[in-house]
């Protein structure tokens, strides 16, 4: 069996790989309102089929809601349960709201200890805490990951930029999304075009198809990709990619993924 190197493993842990072993969501109960009291319920899990409760709860730790005025916003009625996570969300502005769940800077280590394979991942401070200093075989990655939704009450806004890690920009505003139509979308990285980056788009209902049917598409040099919609529904769409740009000499490589729910209303 061929070995390899640790640089080289580092690489191939962090390789651009669509099939992950788990997928991750948030999932909003409405995506489009309008009326002067608007609440939404918004489901966060970690499953094997894409809107299925089947795995664990998706963490809220790391929760960020951006109102349509930019401000920080709060969530209600927090909850973690056995296979899903969740809260409310009471829309006080007219506009829309980036629901997100972002951890950028996270560390990855994997390492050889007394005959056992160890794993750790955690924020660089606590890094020493967990980690050996004459560890084996060790590898240790930077991971980025974005997980998001977007919810409009009343009209439309535009979405305040993401500056680290993968985002996602629109010519189309991603609440005015309808079956038949072609989407223009920017995928960032640190606020600039994700070039040649490949996104995959798979529409719910997965579990009663044969077929996953997913939409395979890759970004141009300016980080441009479209997507047509076959039809309505709510569609999980999925990129990653790798860089050497880490924040932390401790990681020779970063990892970084993205994730948003969206969706498509008939004509």
């Amino acid at each position: 069996m061929k070995i390899l190197a640790p640089s080289l493993l580092a690489a191939a842990l962090l390789a651009p790989s669509l099939t992950q072993a788990h997928d991750m969501w948030l999932l909003p109960s409405s995506t489009v309102l309008s009326g002067d009291q608007a609440v939404i319920t918004v489901d966060a899990a970690v499953g094997n089929d894409k809107f299925y409760f089947n795995h664990h709860p998706l963490s809220l730790n790391n929760l960020e809601i951006t109102s349509p005025s930019g401000k920080r916003v709060q969530a209600e009625n927090k909850f973690s349960g056995k296979l899903r996570s969740g809260f409310d969300l009471p829309l006080t502005e007219d506009g829309t709201y980036r629901i997100a769940i972002a951890t950028p800077g996270g560390l990855f280590a994997r390492w050889k200890e007394g005959g056992q394979n160890k794993r750790w991942f955690g924020n660089a401070k606590d890094y020493a805490q967990h980690v050996p200093k004459d560890a084996k075989d060790l590898v240790v990655a930077e991971r980025s990951n974005r997980v998001e939704t977007f919810v409009t009450k009343g009209n439309p806004t535009d979405l305040p930029a993401v500056e680290q890690g993968l985002g996602l920009a629109s010519d189309t505003h991603p609440n005015d999304l309808y079956a038949g139509e072609e989407t223009q979308f920017t995928l960032t990285l640190d606020g600039q075009p994700a070039k040649q980056v490949d996104v995959e788009v798979v529409r719910e209902g997965s579990r009663y198809r044969n077929a996953l049917e997913e939409i395979k598409v890759k970004t141009d040099d300016k980080g441009v990709f479209k997507i047509k919609w076959p039809q309505a529904g709510r569609y999980w769409l999925h990129a990653q990619t790798s860089d050497k740009k880490t924040s932390t000499p401790l990681a020779k490589q970063r990892g970084l993924a993205y994730t948003a729910t969206l969706e498509v209303l008939p004509q």
